[in-house]
């Protein structure tokens, strides 16, 4: 590939913002541009977590007895619907083959790195440019309702200690009531604490990025739809978009849960579902936590933010389906309700549902298209784009200038190498 002058990259959530401002501290001329508003999609309502805990993905061997209850059940948090959707079903196929203890160690150690390194970036870049995002670096409690629940994830925390290097606490009863007086008495048995994570406001943090992005001389362009790309062989010379032609010499694709629909244009079918997720922003509860905290058997999360209260999660394999199913936010309401001695705040702010980027390994894909050499996919990031964005950006920019990558960028590679490699070892 010669030498980059100019990069358009599509999709204005976290992973373009993060690309566009790595791209231009490279030196390159950088367009971002976004069908919508920058950040209105799934970067906009998330609870804001910096995550280096969360480095198992969904795949794990218990799984699959959940993912065949889900299809089933209407009002858990995990809401499976693949009707006659073809490539849900594709999915949910790939979904299962990973759902085996050698994937999920390896996938792992994957996300460990490059989650690891996004939380230092972040730290860095919040501090760098004054970032107003409600950042605050308070860990997060991982809460269970019951003994033998807490009891069951202690194994999957030890392994994560011995495999990852993750440092954690454990608390129990009054120690744990002590630790967050939020909490009703007698609500959960115990929590398991993980004090590297961190947290913003994540429209706060957009907003503020956005800022850093125009001083630095990004070219912005929202409400700007990509129609196609303009090629000679191998090669994109531009982009035709509702706004007009845009010149590039390299394209970075950041369309999260959207970039399927470039996938006859991409030359493969890239292999990611919209996994919806909700939730309801609130002022703050006069009796607000200190921390953010997962309540894993309802599986919802609260998030204090400073400026709101946050409460949010559930998932929904349905398609891209673009109804506000009030049900599910009951869900969340019951769940807050069920551990919390103030589970809302007196003003409700909005309510809200956003596209997650779902892979069936768990792994955001990060490599180049197979039909042009110049185009690059950043995309996949599952329930982790915020947790991973700063790490993402800053591989793309290294890969696509040349430089040493900070992290292996191996496992992200699509088709997956190690999976293929092992496939062919078999046979």
């Amino acid at each position: 590939m010669s030498k980059i002058r100019k990069v358009a990259v599509a999709g204005g959530g976290i992973i373009g913002i993060a690309t566009a401002y790595f791209l231009r501290r490279a030196g390159l001329d950088v367009v971002l541009f976004d069908q919508a508003k920058l950040g209105a999609g799934c970067s906009h309502g998330n609870c804001g977590y910096i995550s280096p805990s969360h480095i198992f993905p969904l795949c794990t061997p218990k799984a699959l007895k959940l993912g065949m209850k889900a299809m089933w059940q209407s009002n858990g948090p995990l809401r499976i619907r693949p009707g006659l959707n073809l490539s849900l079903w594709k999915w949910l196929f790939q979904f299962a083959g990973h759902c085996n203890q050698r994937d999920m160690l390896a996938i792992g150690h994957a996300r460990h790195a490059i989650l690891d390194s996004a939380r230092e970036l972040y730290q860095q870049i919040i501090e760098e440019h004054a970032l107003d995002c409600n950042f605050q670096a308070k860990g997060c409690l991982f809460v269970y309702a019951d003994e033998a629940a807490f009891v069951e994830q202690a194994v999957q925390i030890d392994l994560m200690r011995k495999e990852y290097g993750v440092e954690f606490s454990s608390l129990v009863g009054p120690e744990l009531e002590s630790f967050e007086p939020a909490l009703i008495p007698g609500s959960a048995y115990g929590a398991y604490f993980y004090p590297q994570d961190a947290h913003v406001r994540p429209d706060r943090l957009i907003n503020s990025w956005v800022r850093v992005l125009r001083e630095l001389g990004v070219e912005i362009r929202e409400d700007c739809r990509f129609e196609h790309f303009l090629a000679e062989g191998n090669t994109v010379r531009g982009l035709q978009t509702s706004q007009g032609v845009l010149d590039a010499d390299t394209v970075v694709v950041a369309m999260g849960a959207l970039t399927p629909f470039l996938n006859q244009q991409l030359g493969f079918q890239v292999p990611i579902q919209p996994g919806k997720g909700y939730s309801i922003t609130m002022s703050c509860p006069a009796i607000c936590p200190e921390r953010p905290m997962i309540f894993e058997q309802d599986k919802v999360a609260v998030t204090p933010m400073q400026s709101a209260w946050r409460i949010g999660s559930t998932m929904e394999l349905a398609g891209y389906n673009s109804t506000l199913n009030r049900s599910r936010l009951e869900l969340l309401r019951r769940g807050a309700t069920r551990y919390l001695r103030e589970p809302f705040g007196p003003t409700v702010e909005e309510e809200w549902f956003g596209w997650r980027p779902m892979t069936p390994d768990g792994k955001a894909i990060i490599d180049f298209s197979p039909r042009y050499q110049n185009v690059m996919i950043a995309a996949g990031h599952n329930m982790l784009g915020l947790s991973m964005a700063p790490a993402t950006g800053k591989l793309v920019s290294e890969l696509l200038t040349g430089s040493t990558p900070h992290i292996d960028p191996t496992p992200f590679q699509y088709p997956r190498k190690q999976r293929a490699a092992r496939k062919q070892s078999r046979n």
